[in-house]
């Protein structure tokens, strides 16, 4: 027997504070009509994820409601037992659905969970908790939703979310045991990886040609000086995506940039765990910050207290949002791909052709870690809260040395 059609459980977070049951009217008929429990976990998990929303970011209250709404569907369309009587057993099930969900709760487009109908957010019956997509060099790919097939930090995350929100009703004694770590321990889908790690990076050639190709965008299009500045940037201070955009609690800005007594200049970035820190910023980058602000109109360099957004909107007020900031990035990987593949052959292009906004952020700690930065201070730019995680960098180093003293042996 086929699964019941899902239905969408928690908007977006600002729409969560200001929830209101005659806001959602089919969420709230599909709450009412169901078992007294499910509208006690809804509002078990809503109060999580508020807390999620407002402890951490935005972002990691997106990240954590689409697995506990997974979840929680889950729980009251299939399972239809209350979460405080599961066990390692009754999670494993769960584990086993997620990596062979029905096909209905599978979509191979982004659909939005509700909608503005007559002043009232209606739920869309096209949303799935699942989602196939094709890889970003073959968007074109025709996708089956039968072939659908998490992966391994797919299935990694959902046991961070459910980890956390059984920790979290544990603190509030509404669970008395969390079955996820022993769960995780005896998951069969879960295979511990100790071969060689890759880092999601280009290589100096592929840089080079990324570079070269925004520089050369901006000399044919004036108003594609914001997307050299954009990669010249997240490259080199080693930026998230989220960190150079405009957040309801933050907009980078001009005076951001400043200096010390010695002159030396720094970048003042807010980060995850809504942690600020100082980045050191390389005078190889001042002349790409210089370029940018000629173009926009402003002087040499920014001034202590400038009150000008970083990265603003050409139409419209405010800076730009991170799916904007992604599109434009996207522009030039896009024409490097083209120019690299049409020099230097596919093989040599491919990686530009798959690189994600990250691959910058990664590609410059990289670099630093082949010039034989010190471990300490790269770790402090990248907002690390300690070397050891940056020196998970350091293993592609080792790798290639690897590689090189292995290259030599011989059959006979």
């Amino acid at each position: 027997m086929a699964a019941k059609k899902p239905t969408p459980l928690f908007p977006t977070y600002i729409e969560l504070t200001e929830h209101e049951s005659a806001d959602h009217p089919q969420l709230t008929k599909f709450l009412e009509q169901s078992p007294a429990w499910v509208m006690q976990h809804w509002s078990w998990a809503k109060d999580y994820l508020l807390y999620i929303g407002r402890n951490k970011s935005q972002h990691t209250y997106t990240r954590f409601r689409n697995d506990i709404e997974k979840f929680l569907l889950w729980v009251f369309l299939v399972d239809k037992q209350p979460v405080d009587d599961l066990r390692k057993a009754d999670i494993l099930r769960y584990i086993d659905f997620c990596v062979a969900p029905p096909v209905n709760w599978i979509s191979t487009q982004l659909h939005d969970r509700f909608s503005i109908e007559n002043g009232y957010f209606a739920s869309n019956p096209k949303w799935t908790p699942f989602r196939q997509t094709p890889p970003k060099y073959d968007k074109e790919r025709v996708l089956d939703p039968k072939k659908y097939k998490p992966s391994l930090q797919t299935l990694e995350s959902t046991f961070v979310a459910l980890n956390s929100f059984f920790r979290h009703l544990i603190d509030e004694e509404i669970c008395f045991g969390n079955p996820i770590p022993l769960a995780k321990r005896d998951c069969k889908h879960l295979i511990k990886d100790s071969q060689v790690k890759t880092i999601s990076r280009l290589t100096e050639q592929q840089w080079q040609y990324l570079l070269d190709t925004a520089v050369e965008l901006a000399e044919n299009d004036p108003l594609l000086e914001r997307n050299l500045f954009i990669v010249a940037t997240m490259k080199t201070l080693f930026l998230r995506l989220s960190e150079l955009s405009e957040r309801q609690d933050w907009t980078p800005m001009m005076s951001h940039f400043w200096t010390d007594e010695d002159n030396n200049w720094w970048f003042k970035a807010y980060g995850k765990g809504k942690k600020i820190r100082d980045i050191t910023v390389p005078s190889g980058y001042l002349p790409f910050l210089k370029r940018y602000r000629e173009w926009r109109g402003l002087s040499s360099l920014p001034s202590k207290g400038e009150q000008t957004i970083l990265v603003e909107k050409i139409r419209g007020r405010g800076g730009l949002t991170s799916r904007q900031i992604s599109r434009l990035i996207q522009q030039v990987f896009d024409a490097a791909f083209d120019k690299m593949k049409s020099e230097h052959g596919l093989d040599a292009a491919q990686k530009l052709n798959e690189a994600t906004t990250h691959y910058l952020r990664h590609t410059g700690a990289s670099m630093e870690i082949e010039r034989d930065r010190p471990l300490k201070d790269l770790s402090e730019d990248l907002g690390h809260s300690s070397s050891a995680t940056t020196d998970t960098v350091y293993v592609q180093v080792e790798r290639r040395k690897r590689a090189s003293t292995g290259k030599n042996r011989k059959v006979e």
